[in-house]
């Protein structure tokens, strides 16, 4: 678990709420690295945190950075006056020092756990995405329980993409929490850049993804742009329409939003749409059994000799149509592959196939196999 840097400041202030994270980190961690800057030396705030880290007694490794040359030096004797043993003199920008890391971990590791293994109960891959102050954190910390991600009104709090491991029902998951997205003119921080390209990392790893709207403000040109990015990438899709305790004519809204989904993402027709308040917790429960249901139909296999006798009767209910005078043969289908379900359509003329016609079928695929999304 990487953390904020450390501040001593009021508890409702961004700081102090960054500081209350990391006391919470620090009680789910098995050891706890505490890193110096050996050329600042050793400052009052490091004396602090280190009676801090003494007092929930968790083991300390003692990280001497930027000892790289000289300049290091004497912060990194000066480290041994706090008393968490012999410190490691470490350079992370040139990776000097990892092994000695590596040795001073060994013992804290367990030897039966090996997450390198995959077997059945491989955990799914489920992120959340959106534009800023979406609510993204908010929402997973109602869905986990507690509040193991910062929060607050500030927009652009979440910097980069954050795993947890989390169990629903009997499902393990592994839940990635994004950075906003912003439009790119809009964005001239280095740093928003990289948050942006990492939540983008995030939709590329993931199996299924929630995009987080803003009921006051829904279906904005960026978050159009972010459903069809996840669409191009293959990913399972879920709409989570937030705040929608501030929506007076809810039947209305519900409504009008299905409409514009309907005209303005053709290419995920029956996209589940779950309307919810992250803040209250009110329709959190409603996620996720449709993103269970959504991640069934993005697994799903058709066998390919139903698949033949639909091929036929949808030929013979609409034939594909005849340029320049010869008929297109449509011969054979099959599924490629599933994760998303893939087909392919093999006929005697490719190049001649309107996507008028690709678009029916693949309407009718949908429909007929029950695969909305």
């Amino acid at each position: 678990i990487d953390t904020a840097g450390l501040e001593e400041a009021d508890g409702e202030s961004l700081e102090g709420r960054m500081r209350q994270q990391t006391e919470t980190a620090i009680e789910l961690a098995d050891v706890c690295l505490f890193m110096i800057d050996a050329r600042a030396g050793v400052t009052p705030m490091d004396e602090y945190f280190a009676g801090l880290l003494r007092k929930h007694g968790k083991p300390v490794i003692l990280l001497a950075n930027k000892c790289e040359g000289s300049a290091g030096q004497s912060g990194l004797l000066e480290a041994y006056s706090l008393g968490l043993g012999e410190p490691i003199a470490l350079s992370s920008e040139h990776g000097e020092g990892l092994g000695d890391l590596h040795d001073a971990l060994v013992p804290h590791l367990d030897d039966d756990e090996d997450d390198t293994i995959a077997g059945p109960d491989k955990p799914m891959r489920l992120a959340i995405i959106g534009r800023p102050n979406a609510g993204k954190s908010t929402l997973i910390n109602k869905m986990i329980g507690e509040d193991r991600l910062l929060t607050g009104p500030e927009a652009g709090i979440t910097r980069d993409a954050i795993s947890i491991d989390w169990q629903w029902r009997d499902t393990p998951i592994k839940l990635w929490d994004t950075a906003g997205m912003r439009r790119r003119s809009r964005i001239n921080d280095k740093l928003e850049k990289l948050s942006v390209a990492d939540g983008l990392r995030a939709v590329q790893f993931a199996e299924v993804v929630v995009l987080m709207l803003d009921a006051t403000m829904a279906l904005e040109k960026q978050d159009l742009t972010i459903a069809d990015l996840v669409a191009r990438e293959g990913r399972a899709l879920v709409l989570a329409v937030n705040k929608w305790d501030l929506v007076e004519d809810k039947q209305a809204e519900r409504r009008k939003l299905e409409e514009e989904v309907a005209r303005l993402l053709p290419q995920l027709a029956g996209l589940p749409i779950v309307t919810l308040s992250a803040l209250s917790g009110s329709g959190v429960g409603k996620l996720m059994p449709a993103v269970m249901k959504i991640y069934d139909v993005w697994n799903r296999r058709v066998s390919t000799a139903k698949l033949n006798q639909w091929l036929e009767f949808q030929i013979a209910r609409h034939p594909p149509p005849a340029p320049s005078g010869r008929r297109i043969k449509l011969r054979y289908m099959t599924q490629a592959r599933a994760r998303p379900p893939t087909f392919a359509l093999f006929c005697s003329s490719t190049r001649d196939l309107p996507e008028s016609y690709k678009r029916y079928l693949i309407n009718g695929l949908r429909d007929d196999f029950d695969m909305p999304g």
